[in-house]
C-alpha cells in the first residue's frame, strides 16, 4: 500500500453482554479497590475491572514506597494491618520525625491483601481488561464497553465508579474538565520508581522529603550534591527504607512536559526514566554513604503519573482547603490530610507553591 488512509470507519456489530451489576468499578488501584469493597460490604453486586494483571495500581505495580499523610479509617487500617511486615515499630526516629514500619509498603503482601479482601467480599474481578468506552443513555452512563483477550463486550450497571486515575470514563462520557494546572495546562512530572539492594543500613542515609537537606558524613549536603551532580530534570534525593534487608526505595527519576493521557508520552516517559536509573545508582554509590555497593534490585512495571484531568464537579477543593485540611458538611472521608505535595513542573524538587514541611 503506497498511502495510508487518514481515517478508518469501524463497522458496527452486536456485542455480547457479559453481565449486569449493581456497581461497576473501573480501575483497580487503592481508590477503586476501596470503592469495590465498600459497595460489596453494603450488599451490592460488584464488578472490578483492571487493565493490568496486578491489583493495586501505583501502590503495587508502581512500587510505591510507603503510605503517607495523616489518614484514619476502618478500611485503611485493615489494609495496613493485613499487608505490613511484623517487626520493629519504627525504622528510625532521628531528624525530628519517626518512620513507622506499618506505613512501609510490602508490595507482595499488599497484592495478596487486596485480592483476599475482594474475594471475601465476593467482588467479581476482571484483570487484563481495558475499559474502552461508556454506554450512554442521553446524559446517563449505564454501562461500559470492555476489551480483552476474550474480545469486545458490554457490561451494564446501576452505578459506574470511575477509578481509572485519569477519569477515562468521565472524559468519554462528556464530563467537563481541565488539564493540569488550571492557568496554563502544565502537569507535574512522571516518575518510575525503583529499588536498590546492597545498602548498608547501619550507615545508610534516607531522605523522605525534599526539605531533607542535611549534611552527610562525607561533608556533602544531601539535596545540594544531587542538584550539582545530576542533570535536570533529575536532581533531588528521595530515599525510603524497605522491609527487605538492605533494600531502599528510590523516588528520583523525573520526566517533565509529558501528558499521561497520551500513549506516546507514557511510552517516552517510561523509557526516559529507565535510562536515568543507572545514572542515579552511580550517583548513590559515589556520593551517599551506605550505598557504595548498592545495585538495581527492582524496577516498577508502571510509571507514576501525578496529574492529568481535573473534573469540574459541583464544588472544587481549593489550595487553601488542602493546606487547612478543611472538613465539609457532606464529607465522605474524614481525618485525611497531607501536605500540598506539588512536584516542580520544570525540573527536580518541589514546586514553589508546594508545601512539604516535615
Amino acid at each position: 500500500m503506497s498511502e495510508f488512509k487518514k481515517k478508518y470507519i469501524e463497522q458496527s456489530k452486536e456485542l455480547p453482554i457479559r453481565g449486569c451489576f449493581d456497581v461497576i468499578v473501573a480501575g483497580g488501584g487503592p481508590a477503586g479497590i476501596a470503592a469495590a469493597i465498600s459497595a460489596a460490604r453494603a450488599g451490592a453486586k460488584v464488578l472490578l475491572v483492571e487493565s493490568s494483571g496486578i491489583l493495586g495500581g501505583v501502590s503495587t505495580s508502581g512500587l510505591m514506597s510507603h503510605w503517607t499523610g495523616d489518614s484514619r479509617g476502618a478500611l485503611y487500617e485493615e489494609i495496613l494491618q493485613r499487608s505490613y511486615s511484623e517487626g520493629k515499630d519504627y525504622y528510625f526516629t532521628d531528624r525530628d520525625y519517626a518512620y513507622p514500619n506499618k506505613f512501609i509498603i510490602n508490595t507482595e503482601k499488599l497484592k495478596l491483601a487486596y485480592m483476599e479482601i475482594l474475594e471475601e467480599c465476593k467482588v467479581e474481578i476482571l484483570l487484563y481488561t481495558l475499559v474502552s468506552s461508556p454506554i450512554m443513555n442521553k446524559n446517563t452512563v449505564e454501562g461500559i464497553i470492555i476489551e480483552s483477550k476474550s474480545g469486545r463486550e458490554a457490561i451494564f450497571a446501576n452505578t459506574i465508579v470511575d477509578a481509572t486515575g485519569d477519569g477515562d470514563i468521565a472524559y468519554r462520557s462528556g464530563a467537563s474538565y481541565y488539564m493540569g494546572r488550571e492557568e496554563d495546562g502544565k502537569m507535574q512530572p512522571m516518575t518510575l520508581m525503583f529499588k536498590v539492594g546492597g545498602v548498608e543500613y547501619d550507615k545508610a542515609n534516607f531522605a523522605l522529603f525534599f526539605e531533607d537537606n542535611y549534611q552527610l558524613s562525607n561533608g556533602y549536603m544531601i539535596q545540594d550534591i544531587a542538584k550539582q551532580k545530576l542533570n535536570s530534570p533529575m536532581g533531588h534525593v528521595l530515599l525510603y527504607p524497605n522491609q527487605i534487608p538492605g533494600v531502599v526505595s528510590v523516588n528520583m527519576t523525573n520526566c517533565i512536559d509529558v501528558d499521561g493521557t497520551k500513549i506516546q508520552d507514557l511510552t517516552h516517559a517510561t523509557l526516559y526514566c529507565q535510562k536515568q536509573i543507572y545514572i542515579i545508582i552511580n550517583f548513590l554509590q559515589t556520593h551517599i554513604p551506605g550505598y557504595e555497593n548498592c545495585y538495581l534490585y527492582q524496577t516498577a512495571s508502571s510509571i507514576g503519573v501525578r496529574e492529568t484531568r481535573h473534573f469540574k464537579g459541583m464544588n472544587t477543593i481549593t489550595k487553601q482547603d488542602i493546606s487547612e485540611a478543611t472538613q465539609f458538611d457532606d464529607w465522605i472521608a474524614t481525618e485525611c490530610f497531607f501536605n500540598f505535595d506539588v512536584h516542580n513542573i520544570n525540573g527536580p524538587g518541589l514546586d514553589p507553591e508546594g508545601e512539604q514541611d516535615n
